[in-house]
């Protein structure tokens, strides 16, 4: 080899190398798409931007923001690790505005795996194109819905709750453990598209609105059933989830007051008879990292243990993990507690999710755990008064200020309560 020839060799390895260097996820807004195994796209939106110097990401769905900043280049590849869910993005570069790979999710038991690829589109921001300029109707207002699943012929109630300006469509589904959080999506001439993707889990529906009274012919597809939903709905203000009384029973012939020990995220145990917990209003939240209706809670729950904890209110949460794995438990528990900033003491539950005896197991006075979250009020003897399951999310609107002044109403009766 003759040394001009090692010379370009060098020179031509040193390019390439600031080449693969050179990587990076552009600012601006991005696009992406979940690809279904039928070759349905689930869309949804996520916006590039530097902060202090360094590549921050935000999911968008309404004007919910979830950022995430664990983000990592290495050649032409990109790795982002999402806070919450225990789910990230591998990709590679096609270019610096294109990135295609996959979302994987971690669950008990496997990865959950879908392909994706997502547009850098700059500062333009869209889910759907739209190709009328009108739209039929507005979709704003109240929707009993009923949702049916096509392989077992079972019916599940729901309330869409809608905010429509111009094409543009926010809002949320309701049901009775919480709901699909914040939606976001177009009303096109006589159609309806809406998703959203939390980094945990992703929706879309369709639908076609016959009138500002009647949307048919909807189909609802997630990132885990391989077969859609269908749906339909009736414009109804008045419309209302019944409650379940067995959502929220107690097991017969068992004390009301609570007993347990579980570890906390240092691996000591904590007892609710400890002297911390004495002779207070207690709310008891149960949760999971994996719930994003958890994850809306544990923020009001901040609020309230804020509002409440010099008047002798205590908020204490209790985990139910994928695994029984106590490590893996206090990894993604303790990621939660972080970005949330819960200011008040979380417990990891020594059995997994899918226990068929999860209630027996840790909250016997439980019938079962039906929805997560679920939130327990105790007096102050540590006694059950009330078992509330589910929680309406904040892209609810109405719905979720009227469940924040019945969790307020129910601690104020508490503590009047002597």
């Amino acid at each position: 080899m003759t040394k001009a020839l090692w010379i370009w060799i060098v020179i031509l390895a040193g390019l390439s190398s600031t080449a693969q260097q050179s990587r990076h996820l552009s600012s601006g807004q991005w696009r992406g798409e979940l690809i279904r195994e039928d070759g349905i796209s689930i869309v949804f939106n996520f916006e590039v931007d530097q902060q202090q110097g360094k590549t921050v990401l935000s999911l968008l769905n309404g004007d919910n923001r979830l950022t995430a900043d664990d983000i990592r280049i290495r050649n032409d590849s990109v790795f982002i690790r999402l806070p919450f869910f225990d789910s990230r993005f591998s990709a590679a570069f096609v270019n610096d505005r294109e990135i295609r790979g996959s979302w994987i999710k971690r669950l008990a038991d496997r990865d959950q795996v879908m392909p994706f690829i997502a547009v850098n589109h700059g500062q333009k921001r869209y889910r759907f194109e739209v190709d009328h300029d009108r739209p039929i109707a507005d979709m704003t207002g109240r929707w009993a819905t009923g949702f049916v699943d096509e392989t077992t012929g079972n019916t599940t109630k729901a309330i869409g709750v809608f905010t429509q300006k111009g094409t543009r469509l926010t809002g949320s589904f309701l049901t009775r453990s919480g709901g699909s959080r914040f939606l976001e999506g177009v009303v096109d001439g006589d159609s309806l598209r809406l998703s959203g993707f939390d980094g945990g889990y992703a929706v879309s529906f369709t639908a076609k609105i016959n009138s500002d009274r009647q949307i048919s012919g909807g189909k609802y597809f997630s990132e885990t059933s391989p077969f859609p939903r269908t749906w339909e709905a009736v414009k109804d203000p008045d419309a209302t989830i019944p409650e379940d009384p067995s959502l929220s029973g107690l097991r017969p012939g068992v004390s009301r007051k609570l007993d347990f020990t579980f570890k906390d995220l240092d691996g000591h145990p904590v007892s609710f008879n400890d002297l911390q917990f004495a002779n207070k209003i207690m709310v008891i939240q149960i949760l999971g990292s994996w719930c994003p209706n958890c994850m809306d809670e544990t923020q009001f729950l901040n609020e309230v243990y804020d509002k409440y904890k010099s008047r002798g209110v205590g908020v204490l949460g209790l985990a139910y993990e994928r695994t029984a794995d106590f490590a893996r438990s206090q990894q993604s528990v303790g990621n939660f507690v972080k970005r949330l900033n819960v200011t008040y003491p979380v417990l990891i539950t020594p059995v997994a999710l899918n226990d068929p005896d999860l209630a027996l197991k840790t909250l016997p006075q439980l019938e079962k755990i039906a929805a997560f979250p679920t939130t327990v009020f105790t007096n102050r003897n540590g006694e059950i008064q009330k078992i509330h399951p589910g929680f309406n999310n904040p892209g609810s609107g109405e719905d979720y200020e009227k469940q924040k002044q019945q969790f307020f109403e129910i601690i104020e009766r508490l503590l009047s309560e002597q």
